[in-house]
């Protein structure tokens, strides 16, 4: 089938790159020239795991081709898709929806024929009722492009496996025609057995959200529980593993630690609020509020126990921060807790290096105050404090001896829960997260004076976590 692929972000890039690869002649489209420049030539503009060989191979082929023309578009598609970003608005929570109005606008007018607009951004309820109004005042006299709406659901760091081979698919149509349209596009997903859900294009605008939605609430919850064990001298990874082991909870998605950022999560919970509000039913979802606020909490929890760690006072503290993306796998560093946090440091006086294996560069750019390193070492030379903020696996191979050698205190918050603390400890270091308090920190007067271990263990495996509090 011939498809184009509007906007070329992590969605679309991906999006277009694979959709060729299986088959399809699909025209990526960008008004960015640079952008578009650098596909073109097989070069993605962000760092994506796996997409360079996809985007190599599909240009190979002769299937992918790359353009900034609107009108080239419209008579190359039997279906357009929709991937521009949806930012939060200005002095708002709804979503701002001006660069999916403007692909509409520049694309309608110059339809030849009849064809399939097909959303992939995520938007609020009734954008395709609002667009399908919008796209009949601007089509062509006898040209009908029905609204459809298909969410995507990937992961930075996994978008081209989340592609070829999703979890599901869901697609909202208002005809059995452009259902059968898209069944044809997934053609090879549908016949390898992914799930196929075909309902109305409100009820799968709501997935994307709600889904985000669930998953923001369910990292808040394990968050707030981290609060509760601190205060109670609890260990948080511990009750995570406790409560995973429940089918009903499962386990995925309840690391505490710095919480949840980037370009997706933050923004959707908070225009799906306002969508709500503006629906009547704002006290439905009116517990997201908290979830967002527990997430923004635990950004100045992680600084705060920071500066508890450095004496109480930051300034003139050399501080290393482990980490710049608001993900691993990912160079984006789209409202990431790991540069809030560092950015919240540099402004308290301390004298901030930030390390990321692929994120440095974007981070230079958000926060030209900061000092990003390539190097691991050369940015720990001389720390006073290591925070560990994004969860990248360089960090969990590293070495804490050799480390130990290059800081001049051996001191480690680990704000993700995810290196092997006694490993550090043994290694000479002080190691702080989230809740999970050492002996001292335990509230009752019989404190062990040995290391209180918790161990889980699984008939079918054995021990499968022991957890030191040293």
């Amino acid at each position: 089938m011939r498809l184009t692929v509007i906007g070329t972000g992590y969605l679309g890039a991906v999006h277009a790159a694979c959709m060729a690869d299986i088959g399809h002649d699909v025209l990526g489209v960008d008004v960015d020239v640079e952008k578009i420049t650098a596909l073109a030539e097989g070069r993605p503009p962000f760092y994506e795991p796996g997409l360079d060989d996809v985007l190599t191979r599909a240009l190979a082929s002769g299937r992918l081709r790359f353009t900034t023309s609107l009108r080239e578009a419209a008579a190359h598609g039997e279906v357009h898709f929709i991937c521009v970003g949806t930012p939060q608005q200005a002095g708002s929570q709804a979503a701002d929806l001006r660069y999916v109005d403007a692909v509409v606008d520049g694309l309608v007018p110059h339809l030849p024929a009849s064809c399939l607009v097909v959303g992939k951004s995520t938007v609020p309820v009734g954008t395709t009722a609002r667009l399908t109004t919008r796209i009949a005042g601007l089509a062509p006299a006898g040209v009908r492009a029905e609204v459809a709406w298909n969410p995507e659901f990937l992961r930075e760091g996994f978008a081209v496996e989340d592609t070829l081979r999703p979890d599901r698919l869901v697609v909202g149509t208002e005809s059995p025609e452009a259902d059968a349209m898209l069944r044809r596009v997934y053609a090879p997903m549908v016949v390898a057995g992914v799930p196929y859900i075909s309902t109305d294009p409100n009820t799968a605008e709501l997935v994307k959200v709600a889904a985000n939605s669930f998953l923001a609430t369910k990292i808040s919850f394990i968050n707030a529980m981290a609060e509760v064990c601190d205060a109670a001298g609890a260990d948080v990874v511990t009750l995570a593993d406790a409560l995973g082991h429940d089918t009903r909870i499962g386990r995925r998605f309840l690391n505490a630690g710095l919480g949840f950022g980037g370009g997706c999560l933050p923004k959707d919970i908070r225009a799906f609020t306002a969508r709500a509000q503006e629906l009547g039913v704002g006290a439905a979802v009116a517990f997201l509020d908290q979830v967002d606020e527990i997430n923004q909490r635990q950004r100045a929890r992680t600084v705060a126990l920071a500066r508890r760690l450095a004496g109480g006072d930051l300034a003139g503290r050399r501080v290393t921060v482990l980490g710049a993306t608001f993900k691993p796998n990912s160079d984006d560093v789209r409202d990431s807790p790991a540069l809030a946090v560092a950015a919240t440091l540099h402004r308290e006086g301390a004298d901030v290096r930030v390390h990321d294996p692929e994120g440095s560069a974007n981070a230079q750019l958000a926060h030209p105050e900061l000092r990003c390193s390539a190097d691991l070492l050369t940015a720990c030379q001389g720390a006073e404090l290591i925070l560990h903020l994004t969860e990248w696996d360089q960090y969990r191979e590293v070495d804490p001896v050799k480390l130990a050698r290059v800081v001049r205190e051996p001191v480690l918050v680990d704000g993700r829960n995810a290196l092997p603390h006694e490993e550090w400890r043994a290694a000479g270091w002080t190691v702080k997260a989230l809740g999970r308090p050492t002996p001292t920190d335990r509230p009752d007067s019989d404190r062990p004076t040995t290391p209180l271990r918790t161990t889980i263990t699984s008939p079918a495996t054995g021990p499968d976590r022991t957890t030191a509090l040293a």
